[in-house]
């Protein structure tokens, strides 16, 4: 296992990277680990999860979702409550649904990271 593997008190770049990308997305909207990774020009979902499974804490990790617009595991009703909050949209869920949680409106709610600030620039 390599250093990299467990979180310290400094970021690795790319981390960093990833978590200001997270930061700007607006309330009410989320990107995929995979539009992240792409947005970034770098590395891919598996490595953007990573990084917000170690780290993504501090910033609004509810809205880096997987692709499906499934909730994260373990995480569901947290992640719920924040986009009932900043209204991102939902698809109700069927009552044959897993839990009858509902799901992310994907073709609604996803953000293609158009408006970059000028830091990222």
């Amino acid at each position: 296992m390599s250093e990299e593997s467990e979180p310290t008190g400094e970021l690795p770049e790319y981390a960093e990277r990833v978590l200001e990308v997270a930061e700007l997305i607006p309330p009410g909207r989320v990107m995929t680990y995979g539009d992240v990774a792409e947005w970034l020009e770098e590395g891919g979902p598996r490595q953007v999860g990573r990084v917000m499974a170690l780290y993504g804490g501090a910033v609004p990790w509810w809205r880096v979702v997987r692709a499906d617009g499934g909730l994260l595991p373990r995480h569901e009703l947290r992640a719920l409550d924040h986009y009932r909050e900043e209204s991102t949209p939902l698809r109700e869920a069927s009552r044959a649904a897993q839990g009858h949680l509902p799901r992310l409106d994907m073709k609604r709610a996803r953000w293609d990271g158009q408006t970059r600030t000028e830091a990222h620039n």
